[in-house]
């Protein structure tokens, strides 16, 4: 009698054992692993994702649709908190921040005010919006093309405030519109504007209120970003024409490097490739990597490596171990190419892409050109392997990918989609 009670015990529990299990790979199918990507570039700004294990190719007509809809012009990219997305888009002559579902991609809110490019704005790719929204605490932070700034509850789409960088701070605003992501530091949101003593500015998050304001550059394509150099945080922005280190406490100017005599139209980010060594690149500068010394209490900047073979236009940068995969190229012929950050030696370039943005994760390259060319790829020091490549989407697909669990996110300037890349 014990006995066979005992076998019967034990099979209820390896059956229970093995219903666990089944429900465990179940909900690692179907919900989202790590689904954050809540600033432009995602995590440290890297274009990189963790993620669960992902396809390692795809059937001929590309990975499985999860949803598809319209959404209007602009080039913002797309942000996820696990169940929701946000980004940016123009409907005629407003501004619309949007909210949507990431289960089905329907909208959740939105919030529209009017904003039409400045008088100077070259309308050929649209008339934006360019810059990509920030998500912390709840709180979301737009800037549009003509420098209108919002905050926003992520919630239900309400305003906590806003500010306009043109009117207020003088922000200049390049011909193709004002395109600098917001970033955050320590409960403030730094931006980018240009103006006089007011180039770099950092709001309290939660109010609005100017914390500090400071220095005379004028500000360019790109995005700042907080880097860690000789154990102190610091904002490292790309100017038009300079790069320099920026105290995120109180605005000071720590160290500041040349690199342009003219106007340049720089975009990309500065990244972080070494100890105390970041990296820049942009479409007329090419890629130039920038060690940061300390001496005396005091930075100083110097130019290590230079190359005009590799010259990032709008694309994103992924940095695996000591290469980095990118586009290059603004003008054909166009490459993906790899670059050796230690030695600026150029390991391969690879035609067949339009310019083109990339994202990683699961030891794989996404690949999405701005012809609506979508790509999986291994990319390694010795070469740029093709697993599967498939038409996604139509012409300006210029906002870099984002890769949330198991899910890619991808827009162009008349579509937005979720496909299924996991195994």
């Amino acid at each position: 009698m014990y006995v066979s009670h005992y076998r019967y015990t034990g099979k209820r529990l390896v059956r229970r054992a093995n219903y666990l299990a089944v429900l465990i790979f179940v909900f690692q199918m179907v919900l989202p692993a790590n689904a954050q990507w809540t600033q432009y570039g995602g995590s440290n700004h890297g274009f990189k994702a963790k993620t669960p294990p992902l396809a390692n190719s795809w059937p001929t007509e590309g990975p499985r649709k999860l949803w598809n809809r319209e959404l209007g012009d602009g080039f913002s990219t797309i942000i996820v908190d696990n169940s929701r997305l946000y980004t940016m888009y123009r409907a005629n002559e407003k501004e619309i921040v949007i909210c949507m579902s990431a289960e089905n991609g329907e909208t959740v809110w939105e919030y529209a005010y009017d904003s039409m490019p400045l008088k100077d704005h070259w309308d050929n790719y649209g008339r934006g919006p360019r810059a990509t929204p920030l998500l912390v605490d709840g709180l979301i932070y737009s800037i549009g093309v003509a420098g209108m700034m919002h905050c926003l509850d992520a919630k239900d789409g309400s305003l906590k405030w806003s500010h306009d960088l043109v009117s207020e701070f003088s922000a200049n605003v390049l011909w193709g519109g004002y395109s600098s992501s917001p970033i955050e530091h320590e409960g403030k949101i730094i931006v980018l504007s240009g103006g006089q003593d007011q180039s770099v500015i950092a709001f309290d998050k939660t109010t609005g209120a100017v914390v500090w304001k400071s220095l005379s550059f004028s500000n360019s394509y790109s995005t700042p970003v907080v880097l860690r150099i000789h154990g102190e945080d610091q904002i490292v922005a790309l100017t038009e024409t300079h790069v320099i280190g920026v105290d995120p406490f109180d605005g000071k100017l720590l160290w500041e490097i040349r690199v342009a005599e003219k106007k340049r139209e720089n975009a990309p980010m500065p990244i972080l490739i070494a100890k105390n060594t970041i990296m820049i690149t942009a479409r007329k500068l090419g890629t130039r990597s920038i060690r940061v010394s300390k001496r005396d209490g005091k930075f100083e900047a110097a130019e290590i490596w230079s190359t005009k073979k590799i010259a990032v236009y709008h694309g994103s940068i992924v940095l695996v171990d000591d290469h980095i995969y990118t586009s290059t190229g603004a003008n054909p012929p166009r490459f993906i190419a790899a670059l050796n950050i230690k030695t600026g030696k150029v390991a391969w370039r690879k035609r067949g892409f339009g310019r083109s943005s990339v994202v990683y994760g699961d030891g794989k390259l996404f690949i999405l050109d701005a012809n609506g060319d979508l790509a999986l790829a291994t990319a390694t020091p010795d070469d740029l392997v093709i697993h599967s490549k498939v038409k996604m989407l139509e012409n300006f697909a210029w906002a870099s990918p984002t890769l949330a669990g198991r899910t890619l996110y991808l827009r162009d300037r008349k579509r937005i989609m979720a496909l299924d890349v996991g195994k």
